[in-house]
């Protein structure tokens, strides 16, 4: 019975601790700024973080992050993925931020990610609703 409170106090903090973009919401053509947070769930440290950037997204700008470096990957003049780099500790969380322009006439942005720890292993934050989630942005029409 024990077990059983523990685990339903848990599935909470668990259900919401994986890679996120903010905001949820946000509008069709419009430049936002964006904040992708990275928590550190288990007990090997994040090294790094890739966010692939969706079809018609354009990135405006990526500031430095504090205690971190970025690096830009582009296909056909396009940013398609921006990468992180910085050791982000176990029960510890970092942000960092960009700037994107929004595509016209979508209704929703997906978000995936990478998340790569010390010990080799990658989590991949790519799928539908489920254990891995992608992280998704409704857009509004303007």
């Amino acid at each position: 019975m024990l077990a059983l409170a523990v685990g339903v106090l848990l599935v909470p903090v668990l259900a919401s601790a994986h890679v996120t973009v903010r905001p949820r919401e946000s509008k069709s053509g419009a430049e936002e700024r964006y904040t992708i947070r990275v928590p550190t769930e288990g007990v090997v440290s994040t090294t790094k973080v890739e966010l692939e950037v969706p079809d018609g997204v354009t990135i405006v700008d990526v500031p430095k992050p504090e205690g971190a470096t970025h690096e830009l990957k582009r296909a056909n003049g396009r940013v398609v993925a921006i990468v992180w780099t910085k050791e982000i500790k176990a029960k510890e969380a970092a942000e960092f931020l960009f700037v994107a322009r929004n595509p016209s006439g979508a209704t929703e942005l997906a978000w995936k990610a990478h998340q790569h720890f010390a010990d080799g292993t990658v989590s991949d934050w790519t799928g539908p609703p489920s254990k891995r989630p992608a992280s998704i942005t409704k857009l509004a029409a303007k």
